[in-house]
């Protein structure tokens, strides 16, 4: 079970990688409230018509809302928000290292409010070691020319801690629904709560028809990048733990630069293949496909050796051995 949710995790990246190039093309014609509302409300209404075809129908209003609208919350509008907005005023590599400590954030909140994902030294090992291939993966570019400001670096830490929130609750609160149940209703109220704001904030029904290749990026964005993306990884949630599931945000950078070098032509540095050999080792050692042992006391050795009683006649209480006659003389 543990390779095939390290296979589940690498396909996901997979499909959530491409992303960051789709949004790259869009953002040039569209503004970043309008992208994530068009994001999640396309991604929404296209599940929707999924679930109907198969006569599947949502839950009835109640509390279960509450939950979808909490990881909605967490998991889309405001990590799309924070995160559109945020780019503005920090470098994109200093910004993906950021957004990395999301499983540090994770493996903390899990180990405080979940009972099958207690905090072990393997798994802080393996967090830290794919910390580590993140940062070094993007540093050299963050250090070359530092451009950050306290707001934007906030709005980035703030983005990282919403997507672990949403990860914690909705392992707690959402898990075994049906497949495509739960990333619906959480897309469609993720929709509510951005568009109104974009309507209002940046009035697109001004603006000028995006281009074919703004389109067709939206539309890519939205289905393969969001809808299916979701319903991997809500499917995955019902088998791994909320930490496993937080690693995907270390694989995401892989899938860029290789999109980089495949589709731009990029040549990265050495930096960049060590970074990616950190990431997956660190992966693995979570998804205890590696397991880091320490040397350790034998447990045998400290435990104190067991009290001897005298055996007692059957039928007869234990107790202390009676005493010893003296020996008739003869």
């Amino acid at each position: 079970m543990k390779l095939k949710i390290f296979a589940w995790l690498v396909l996901l990246a997979l499909l959530w990688g491409p992303s960051f190039l789709f949004v790259k093309v869009i953002i040039e014609e569209v503004p970043p409230l309008t992208l994530a509302a068009a994001r999640v409300s396309l991604a929404g209404g296209l599940l929707y018509l999924v679930l109907r075809s198969q006569r599947q129908h949502l839950p009835k209003f109640g509390q279960i809302w509450g939950h979808f609208a909490l990881t909605g919350l967490m998991l889309n509008a405001l990590p799309y928000a924070l995160s559109s907005w945020g780019a503005q005023y920090i470098d994109s590599a200093l910004a993906a290292i950021l957004i990395s400590t999301e499983p540090l954030f994770v493996i903390i909140l899990a180990h405080f409010y979940t009972r099958d994902d207690r905090l072990t030294l393997n798994k802080a090992i393996g967090v830290l070691i794919g910390f580590g291939g993140a940062s070094l993966l993007f540093a050299p570019a963050s250090l070359a020319g530092l451009q950050a400001t306290m707001l934007g670096l906030i709005a980035v830490v703030l983005t990282a801690l919403s997507y672990a929130v949403g990860v914690v609750y909705a392992k707690q609160q959402l898990s075994g629904l049906p497949a495509l149940v739960t990333p619906t209703a959480q897309l469609l109220t993720a929709s509510v709560y951005l568009l109104p704001l974009a309507l209002i904030a940046e009035q697109p029904y001004t603006l000028s028809m995006p281009s074919w290749p703004a389109l067709s990026s939206l539309l890519a964005l939205a289905v393969i990048c969001t809808a299916l993306t979701f319903v991997l990884y809500f499917r995955i949630m019902d088998q791994a733990s909320a930490t496993h599931l937080s690693l995907v945000t270390y694989l995401v950078p892989i899938v860029g630069v290789l999109l980089g070098v495949m589709v731009l032509g990029e040549q990265p540095g050495w930096n960049a293949y060590a970074g990616c050999a950190l990431i997956l080792f660190g992966v693995m050692v979570v998804n205890g496909l590696i397991k880091v042992n320490f040397h350790q006391p034998d447990s045998r050795q400290l435990e104190p050796e067991p009290l001897s009683l005298p055996m007692s006649a059957p039928g007869r209480a234990p107790g202390p051995p009676p005493p010893t006659q003296p020996a008739t003389p003869r």
